[in-house]
């Protein structure tokens, strides 16, 4: 008989490392695309998963055998409250990365907000920053969103940068500086039909083994002692287990970023055009209350759970369609 074949994990899963647990409930955004619009923009909001829907829509991808006929898909419902713009902030850059060269806060910040944050606005510091705005080269707004203002229990405020882009450095501080203490909602940033990018921290599931975490094949009930373990970790000699060998571990809870989700509804739940809500409201979550949204296709992370949206940054097309959508079973 020849050497028993080693079992190796499922193709494309290795592109999915790390495995590890994330260090933070909220997901972050580490890239950021750059718009060649003379008006400057906001380029992120965000949201609490609330549950699942049928959108019942017709086809508008062109070149497809779907094409014009009535399609089926999986929605997501976001509840987005409106963000708050706490401040401004300017990064310099050279060899050694991006520095924060100056912090313009908005004043009478709400209470419970502000003891989140170390912003206090001195004498001098919007004329400080205007001066130095030769050396930046990007500008940041620092935005807050309240768990309460989407119905949730959390007290504590989820509070991230979302970057500006479009026009110049002096537009764009210009911009955040006329909409600091005021608030935006999600369709002042987004339109119906345009495309963005999802980020989140993916459902727990706590210690699992090769089986489960990297759908390795069971062995045979009588080939070895085990059944659920990899085969061979390796050869005797040299004496070492490669990364690429599945290992048992952590499975869920991991910082994950999914691209081109597409916004098939805007709307609010005081319009009685829209029906969002199911009898006795989503499980795990409740009734939706204000602002929405529905995606198409899934959202990583577990209900109630906060999802950072980005503006599209890979294959954006140069001209937003809206859905024709004619239901939506809740």
């Amino acid at each position: 008989m020849g050497a028993r074949k080693r079992h190796s994990p499922r193709r494309g899963s290795l592109a999915y490392s790390p495995r590890g647990r994330a260090k933070s409930m909220e997901g972050r955004i580490r890239a950021w695309p750059k718009l060649d619009t003379e008006e400057p923009k906001i380029l992120a909001h965000c949201g609490f998963k609330a549950g699942c829907v049928q959108i019942v829509s017709i086809d508008d991808r062109e070149k497809t055998p779907n094409a014009g006929k009535q399609l089926v898909s999986l929605g997501t419902v976001l509840v987005t409250p409106p963000v708050l713009i706490l401040g401004v902030r300017g990064y310099s850059k050279d060899h050694d990365g991006l520095h924060a060269e100056f912090d313009v806060c908005a004043e009478d910040i709400p209470k419970h907000i502000a003891k989140e944050i170390k912003l206090k606005n001195k004498e001098g510091v919007l004329e400080n920053a205007e001066k130095r705005l030769r050396k930046i080269k990007e500008i940041f707004a620092i935005v807050a969103v309240s768990p309460r203002s989407a119905g949730l229990e959390q007290k504590k405020p989820y509070i991230f940068e979302a970057s500006v882009s479009g026009g110049d450095i002096k537009k764009q501080f210009s911009h955040v500086k006329e909409l600091l203490g005021k608030e935006i909602k999600i369709d002042q940033i987004f339109e119906i039909g345009s495309t963005v990018d999802v980020a989140a921290i993916t459902k727990g599931k706590g210690w699992q083994g090769v089986i489960q975490r990297w759908g390795v094949k069971k062995k045979q009930h009588k080939s070895r002692k085990t059944v659920r373990e990899v085969g061979s970790l390796g050869p005797i000699s040299p004496q070492s287990v490669m990364y690429t060998v599945p290992r048992a571990g952590q499975m869920g809870f991991h910082q994950r970023t999914e691209y081109d989700k597409r916004i098939m509804i805007i709307g609010n739940t005081n319009d009685d055009q829209i029906k969002i809500n199911p009898d006795g409201g989503y499980k795990h979550f409740g009734l939706v209350k204000g602002d929405f949204i529905v995606l198409k296709g899934s959202v990583p992370g577990t209900y109630r759970r906060l999802i950072k949206l980005r503006s599209q940054i890979r294959n954006a097309p140069v001209k937003v369609n809206k859905p024709n959508i004619l239901e939506v079973v809740v």
